[in-house]
């Protein structure tokens, strides 16, 4: 995610959320997203 981030020209990941599931007996799925942001400072 921070990769992808990069290379959209961001800084930052802001509200990020993990999610998992299970899918049958023996897979799980993982799934983690977040709003890629350029941070700059105000001075």
């Amino acid at each position: 995610m921070i990769e992808n981030a990069r290379l959209l020209g961001a800084n930052a990941v802001i509200a990020m959320r993990f999610d998992s599931s299970e899918i049958g007996q023996q897979l799980t799925e993982i799934v983690a997203y977040g709003t890629a942001v350029a941070v700059r400072s105000a001075g």
